[in-house]
């Protein structure tokens, strides 16, 4: 798969999901190496208004979709890979008023699970906010996910 069409697919399906849609998530990068997502900072992911720390749970989103997006990169075609499981470690908060990085990439593909690694930066990839490892099960390109999900991923030739 191109790089081009593999940009293009990954922007569908960030954009089939309402949550990302509503934290205006967007697909940075794309290749066969891996995915990188941007979650813009906004008043509405902070966890703390006092110190402006971004709340959790916008960074698990942010982690769970990029890797879990990141099986786009290893797969030959579309597969629904729900997740399994996902581990997060915090490093130090993301500091207020920039943009958030999420960045991963697959390290194992298997017959039933995928096995994701990743972190999350602002200025400089070396010092994170996190790190992640992620497991996704593989269903198989015949699962379609949810209504008109697998067919909007098609849209465009891919």
């Amino acid at each position: 798969m191109s790089d081009s069409t593999l940009m293009a697919m990954a922007e569908r399906f960030l954009s089939a999901l309402k949550h990302c849609q509503l934290l205006q998530m967007r697909v940075a990068h794309a290749d066969t190496q891996g995915m990188t997502l941007i979650l813009p900072w906004s008043p509405a992911i902070v966890g703390n208004p006092q110190t402006g720390a971004v709340h959790g749970g916008a960074l698990t989103t942010l982690m769970d979709t990029t890797c879990g997006m990141a099986t786009l990169c290893a797969l030959p075609q579309f597969e629904v890979c729900p997740t399994l499981d996902l581990r997060i470690d915090y490093m130090h908060t993301a500091e207020a008023g920039k943009d958030i990085y999420g960045h991963a990439q697959c390290y194992r593909v298997t017959r039933d699970v995928i096995f994701t690694r990743g972190s999350a930066y602002q200025d400089d990839p070396s010092q994170p906010i996190c790190q992640v490892v992620g497991t996704f099960m593989r269903l198989g390109p015949q699962i379609k996910g949810g209504i008109r999900f697998g067919n909007s991923l098609k849209e465009g030739g891919a």
